[in-house]
């Protein structure tokens, strides 16, 4: 996040910026855009925190609180506004955020902002009457991962001129985080848990599940085995997932079980381990579940439950990851994934956003600074519209 608000904010001082209530309709000079709430809110208080003591004034919006109160809030003024798609998108239609003063559009997770599940809202926002057009802006994009599918997307949003700068192995996990592969059955899992969580006692781990209906499975059980947890997911109110982080952040809870809403940016401080008790569908979101541990030079564990029935279309890829990041592979792995077809396709040598977090890299503008849909049917968790 520093690698965007500093530089951003740094200008704008520079400029004279300054947040103004005197207009019904406020024009920031920058926009961030980020798929989840927790994501957007963390960018937005340390936004609030590097501005402070000046007069540059960030806003957040995003679904799950009062649309009068973000409406009273941006008309207290407003020069960079952070935004969830949907709630961004709701707000500009209302005629309360004028874009014609735009100067900066930063697209955090950019790889998951230009798929499927929110592509068109992103077109729609830089197709907005009063967007400058993407030669009189600067557009960046900072991720992780970045397919290159949509890397090709990304140019239309970008500069002809762009620059792409890489961060350490490109889409690859870092080598500070240590990763265990198991070999687990369905029906073991559980117990397999519990003996992981015998291990780690007090320090935060955060263990990842595929469905809102698992996580809250998960965390029952946790907690009828005296094991202090709480639980996120795209289903419960603003006000809980909130409790549920600041319990984990405090370590009143120890333990939290996650869907993807915690997948992705996610800034916790002394989580020392992760557990992948469902492995996603692809190699990408593994990438940034284990970014949740081994950060800004710390070190970190990820424990990885592997179903051999459900998950060898990962093996190959998760063979590359493991290799590229000098971790030991299992025997049985490489088997799997030698006799695994069809399996996700991954390219650490590709050209795509870099390392994780708070070691991203990004795509910036030469002159400056720089499937929501499928899954939700079977109580799988994406990021979210609003």
């Amino acid at each position: 996040m520093a690698a965007f608000l500093l530089p951003i904010l740094q200008q704008l001082m520079v400029d004279g910026v300054a947040a103004s209530q005197f207009s019904e309709i406020q024009e920031p000079e920058v926009i961030i855009v980020a798929p989840t709430r927790e994501l957007i809110n963390q960018i937005y208080m340390e936004a609030r925190k590097f501005a402070h003591g000046t007069c540059v004034r960030p806003v957040v919006v995003y679904g799950g609180i009062s649309t009068g109160h973000t409406i009273r809030e941006i008309l207290k003024g407003c020069n960079v506004l952070c935004g969830t798609p949907g709630r961004l998108m709701d707000i500009i239609g209302r005629g309360k955020i004028g874009l014609s003063k735009l100067r900066y559009l930063v697209l955090d997770e950019a790889d998951r902002m230009l798929d499927m599940g929110f592509e068109p809202a992103m077109r729609k926002l830089v197709g907005s009457p009063g967007m400058p057009a993407k030669e009189h802006r600067q557009t960046l994009m900072f991720s992780a991962t970045y397919p290159e599918d949509i890397q090709k997307l990304a140019a239309d949003f970008l500069k002809k001129d762009y620059l792409f700068l890489a961060v350490g192995v490109v889409g690859g996990a870092c080598s500070d985080v240590e990763q265990v592969v198991v070999q687990v059955t369905k029906f073991s899992k559980r117990d397999q848990l519990l003996e992981v969580l015998k291990t780690t006692g007090s320090e935060r781990t955060m263990v990842f599940v595929e469905t809102k209906r698992q996580a809250d499975f998960i965390a029952t059980f946790l907690c009828q085995e005296k094991v202090n947890t709480t639980s996120i997911h795209g289903d419960r109110e603003q006000r809980e997932r909130e409790q549920a982080l600041g319990d984990f952040r405090s370590g009143r809870c120890p333990v939290l079980v996650a869907t993807s809403v915690a997948a992705r940016g996610l800034d916790i401080k002394d989580v020392q381990h992760i557990v992948n008790f469902d492995l996603p569908n692809n190699i990408d979101e593994y990438v940034h579940r284990i970014g949740r541990t081994g950060r800004c030079g710390n070190t970190g564990r990820a424990v990885c439950f592997f179903d051999p029935e459900a998950d060898s279309n990962l093996a190959r890829s998760l063979v590359k990851v493991l290799s590229g990041a000098q971790q030991e592979v299992p025997k049985w792995l490489e088997e799997a994934a030698f006799s695994a077809h069809g399996t996700t396709g991954f390219n650490p040598g590709g050209r795509t956003f870099a390392s994780t977090d708070s070691r991203k890299g990004g795509s910036f503008q030469r002159d400056g600074a720089s499937h929501l849909a499928a899954t939700l049917s079977s109580g799988a968790d994406d990021d979210e519209w609003e």
